[in-house]
């Protein structure tokens, strides 16, 4: 958490291909894990499973979101987590996951209207980033189809 800094951060939810299924914004100078219930509260989490919903099995994160009730709240939705903990665990390790999401932050980035924040309504901003986020699902599609 940086105190006082101006802009924002994106949120982002994203397959093991790094695909992004969901984004999100807040203000920077709030905490990462304030973000984690919002972004998957949108997925099915009932014990049968449906044709067309899929809930998330394992949850890839960084040092930021190991916070004991965070956990508890992953594990009663029946979502495996790998979060390195704070004292603990090297952050090194998540590595092997972590490039994925980094790579697709890199992918919506690459968009000049979103590497720097040129609307001053967050509304417009998070619809340029779904739009990024729709624009690489789009070229996914491409990629698998031809």
């Amino acid at each position: 958490m940086d105190r006082g800094k101006p802009g924002s951060k994106m949120h982002i939810l994203s397959d093991a291909d790094g695909l992004p299924l969901r984004v999100g914004l807040s203000a920077a100078n709030t905490h990462d894990s304030l973000a984690l219930k919002p972004m998957l509260s949108h997925f099915h989490m009932g014990h049968e499973t449906h044709a067309g919903d899929s809930k998330p099995t394992r949850l890839h994160a960084d040092k930021a979101y190991d916070i004991p009730h965070l956990r508890r709240w992953l594990w009663g939705k029946r979502i495996g987590v790998r979060i390195a903990r704070k004292g603990i665990e090297s952050s090194e390790r998540l590595g092997r996951r972590r490039w994925v999401i980094e790579r697709t932050m890199s992918w919506l980035t690459g968009y000049r209207r979103l590497n720097h924040r040129y609307e001053r309504q967050p509304r417009d901003y998070l619809a340029f980033l779904g739009l990024a986020a729709a624009l690489c699902c789009y070229k996914r599609l491409l990629k698998l189809t031809m």
